[in-house]
């Protein structure tokens, strides 16, 4: 599992590709997901209080791994959708424009952050 640290320096280190993006007048391909995405966010923010509220309550642990795997699996669900949406989007058009190398690479990153968490 990754530490927040990393978690940091990374997402700082892939920043460029991201203003990059931008600056060429693309939107990101989530955008027309924000809603979904935000639905989904929400639901875990919910999950993750009633975890803490699990424990607070002392529930049995095997309930509180239940419900921890739940919310993991929503996490991983956002992630993927994200992923998805950044190939169809962000890979196709640099592919188009003839300068794919970077979108894949910083795609193969991420799924290589996915798989390891």
């Amino acid at each position: 599992m990754s530490t927040d640290t990393d978690a940091t320096s990374t997402a700082a280190a892939h920043t460029d590709g991201a203003d990059s993006c931008e600056e060429q007048g693309h939107t990101h391909g989530y955008s027309g997901d924000k809603a979904r995405l935000q639905a989904r966010l929400k639901r875990i923010e919910g999950q993750v209080r009633g975890l803490a509220r699990m424990i607070d309550e002392d529930k049995y642990c095997i309930d509180i791994l239940t419900q921890v795997s739940a919310t993991t699996s929503g996490l991983e669900n956002v992630a993927l959708a994200l992923l998805e949406d950044h190939l169809a989007h962000c890979v196709v058009d640099a592919a188009r424009a003839g300068s794919a190398d970077e979108k894949v690479t910083e795609a193969a990153d991420a799924i290589r952050r996915l798989v390891k968490s």
